[in-house]
């Protein structure tokens, strides 16, 4: 069970925690405890923001390698899965290797791989400190962000579909011709050359177009298959359960995959002395993310009031962001030095 939450003002020292406290700001939860206990007492999330183990050695927990990250993440991911729906979406930062031993663990579990987001960090991050000849590599500047959406699947005769399936399915069902489905959106041939194709050129139906389909394939369909589009064989899907059958997502003008900032330095830099408190390194978290980033994902993933997720949090920069947004923010983090920094960090603002 979950303590009452910290009393507003500073974190206590490291010594007086206890797991299973939180510290509350309006919307914005952070929990001194595992992710793993909270995951079942935090609402279904919206955006989840991974930054955890890298398998790199870079901070403590951290393994020395990535080759255990898919034994540590799996349970991780299991429950991802279960709590998401599918307007989730799921930012995952990593270094290469660690991503590429993760990706396949979540294409298993059920989740959609969009992109692959580059920081480019810039050659300041090298600052003379790469030996090529005894690393026998180029000089690395990058970590990734990696974009996955938690896709819907569809139950049909004992078999999961995914949804291009089941919408081609739920069509050939009704017994009508492919080339009716555009008379039913009003096209000349995007319904069968986007909502229904069986190939990559699918597209997902508007909520519009959708409803079209619907009610069309409802009253020229066989009789006898009646309700079309439906998951509950007694309805037919409403236009609002159609809407949140995708994940949310806008882009600015401009902003392309690869993410161009220096490593994070100045006054955003968690350093080792700060609110005249002092902390045990002179700079407390070695993969601090830049607040633009996370708030460019969040925004692009999420609307006013929407939650995010953020289970290893660190010096928990979802909590900022969410805050400034107007976010439902809950994240966890067990160091109790980035805890009580994280806090720090909320409290202030």
């Amino acid at each position: 069970m979950l303590q009452p939450q910290l009393i507003p003002g500073s974190a206590p020292a490291p010594s007086e925690m206890t797991e299973g406290q939180k510290y509350v700001r309006q919307q914005s939860t952070i929990h001194f405890d595992l992710a793993e206990r909270c995951y079942a007492v935090w609402p279904a999330p919206t955006c989840i923001v991974v930054d955890g183990p890298y398998g790199v050695n870079g901070f403590p927990g951290d393994m020395p390698t990535a080759n255990s990250l898919a034994d540590w993440y799996l349970p991780h991911i299991r429950a991802w899965s279960r709590r998401s729906t599918a307007e989730t979406t799921l930012w995952f930062w990593s270094t290469e290797v660690g991503w590429a031993n993760i990706h396949p663990l979540l294409v298993e579990s059920g989740w959609e791989y969009r992109c692959c987001n580059i920081w480019d960090k810039g050659l300041g991050h090298v600052a003379g400190n790469a030996n090529t000849q005894t690393l026998r590599k180029f000089p690395v500047v990058t970590e990734v962000c990696a974009h996955y959406v938690k896709s819907p699947r569809f139950e049909f005769n004992g078999a999961l579909l995914t949804m291009q399936e089941w919408l081609r399915s739920e069509w050939k069902r009704t017994g009508l011709p492919f080339r009716l489905a555009n008379e039913a959106c009003g096209v000349a041939n995007a319904a069968t050359r986007k909502y229904l194709t069986p190939d990559h050129h699918w597209y997902y139906p508007p909520v519009d177009s959708f409803v079209r389909l619907v009610s069309f394939a409802n009253k020229r369909g066989d009789p006898q298959g009646r309700p079309y589009f439906s998951m509950n064989g007694r309805q037919p899907i409403a236009a609002d359960e159609w809407a949140r059958m995708r994940a949310k997502f806008s882009c600015d003008v401009g902003i392309t995959n690869v993410w161009r900032e220096p490593q994070v330095g100045g006054s955003e830099r968690i350093r080792g002395n700060r609110s005249g408190m002092r902390y045990k390194f002179r700079s407390l978290h070695g993969s601090q993310k830049p607040l633009r980033f996370i708030e460019m994902i969040v925004k692009a993933s999420t609307e006013i009031g929407d939650v995010v997720w953020e289970p290893f949090g660190g010096l928990c920069p979802g909590a900022v962001v969410s805050y400034h947004l107007d976010r439902r923010y809950f994240g966890a983090e067990m160091n109790p030095e980035f805890f009580r920094a994280a806090v720090d960090r909320l409290r202030s603002l």
